[in-house]
């Protein structure tokens, strides 16, 4: 690695800009923490990258997996994270709710627990991201136990939610969710449930790296209910097609997420996609499997751009990608642009990579 960072000569940064939030599309980064190394979360730390994010337009996604939500942080954490984010004020907040406060042993068990949550998350006027149970995936017995408890979560909120399919390559105790491991049948499932309480669904959030898919999910939802591609390999074209965006990518490549959009917003398809373009190859190594541990690398790129002092994870996950995976990392974006400081970004890869 020493001989390789000696050669690697980086580019210049793109110039992208802060942004005001963009009009055709509805965008939130699912934002990392920062972990200390001495232990718990660095709060300060961890505020100042979701104000990078809100400068430049994005929405911030809180409390989800990029943010080791189930990998590292607890229900406590997480609820002192939605709180402080939420008194920040900086721009669109959307917050997870699940039921990892608990251990439920019953169907009822656990919608109290996912409304415990969403309580919160509405008392802090953040909306609610309904996040994908490993508890409820325990306990259901088939597609009517997740209607029933979707129902009823989704009855007693204040505001219109954000629904979270997330993929067993995201997080394997999530396999067979809404009943099934067909996942024609779970597609079915969730659709179900959108058309009951449309009114409810402010929209669905598809985590399973599969564009065929949300593309089909994205014609069948009723008017007004919103796909947002959670999926980290194809989101340009998914996009550009008409999804809106809840992002783990746009952690690590907000800026240009930020001007590609406006240029959308512009009608400049040429310009989305020479921004976007450079940026896929280094989502697909940061999201390549394991996917659960892109976190790592989400952490790295923050950290060589300045945004934190330290390279930790909670948990000590820093250690969960190889240091030749780091490496891409490091010169994939540099193509895309994303080296804010490249000198920076190279002296602090060698403390790692050397």
């Amino acid at each position: 690695m020493t001989s390789a960072l000696a050669t690697f000569v980086p580019g210049e940064p793109g110039d992208f800009g802060p942004r005001e939030p963009a009009r055709t599309r509805v965008a939130f980064a699912a934002a990392h923490v920062v972990a200390d190394p001495a232990g718990g979360v660095d709060w300060e730390a961890t505020l100042h990258f979701r104000r990078h994010l809100w400068e430049h337009g994005l929405g911030v996604a809180e409390a989800m997996d990029t943010a080791q939500r189930g990998m590292g942080l607890d229900w406590p954490d997480a609820r002192e994270l939605i709180r402080r984010t939420a008194a920040e004020g900086g721009g669109r907040l959307a917050a997870g709710a699940a039921t990892d406060h608990a251990q439920p042993d019953t169907l009822d068990e656990a919608r109290a627990a996912y409304e415990q949550q969403c309580e919160f998350v509405e008392g802090t006027g953040a909306q609610v991201i309904v996040m994908a149970s490993r508890a409820l995936a325990a306990l259901a017995t088939g597609p009517d136990d997740y209607r029933a408890v979707y129902g009823a979560v989704l009855g007693g909120l204040e505001r219109p939610a954000i629904l979270h399919w997330l993929g067993d390559m995201f997080d394997p105790a999530l396999a067979g969710y809404w009943g099934s491991d067909d996942l024609d049948e779970a597609t079915e499932t969730l659709l179900a449930i959108v058309a009951d309480h449309a009114d409810k669904v402010d929209g669905v959030k598809v985590s399973l790296l599969d564009a065929a898919r949300e593309v089909d999910i994205r014609s069948r939802l009723p008017e007004g209910v919103r796909l947002y591609t959670g999926d980290d390999f194809n989101y340009p074209e998914l996009i550009a097609g008409g999804s809106d965006a809840l992002l783990g990518v746009f952690d690590a490549i907000a800026p240009a997420a930020a001007a590609a959009l406006h240029a959308l917003d512009r009608g400049d398809r040429a310009e989305y996609d020479r921004i976007l373009e450079p940026t896929v190859p280094l989502a697909r190594r940061l999201f390549e499997a394991p996917t659960f541990n892109y976190k790592t690398g989400i952490v790295f790129l923050a950290w060589l751009n300045g945004h934190q002092d330290s390279f930790s994870l909670l948990g000590g996950l820093e250690t969960a990608r190889s240091a030749e995976h780091l490496a891409d990392v490091l010169v994939l974006a540099d193509r895309a642009g994303l080296l804010r400081d490249p000198e920076l970004a190279v002296a602090r890869a060698r403390q790692v990579l050397g």
